[in-house]
């Protein structure tokens, strides 16, 4: 279940962050949503970039308790 909530929280997160600061940027600036694609594509980003970084955290977790 920890895994669970830890992956669900490291993909929503991001996204929400990214909308609500997009949102915030475009209406400030007046160039919707541009600054909203932009927010969402660095979220993304950041997102794979945490997931298999996660993953192989946890898949090195799962072998060592294999081993045992």
């Amino acid at each position: 279940m920890r895994i669970f909530a830890d992956f669900s929280g490291t993909i929503a997160v991001p996204a929400v962050l990214a909308a609500l600061l997009g949102k915030w940027l475009d209406a400030r600036y007046g160039t919707e949503p541009k600054l909203l694609i932009v927010c969402f594509s660095l979220a993304l980003a950041l997102t794979v970039f945490m997931v298999v970084r996660k993953a192989r955290f946890y898949g090195k977790k799962y072998q060592e308790l294999n081993q045992k």
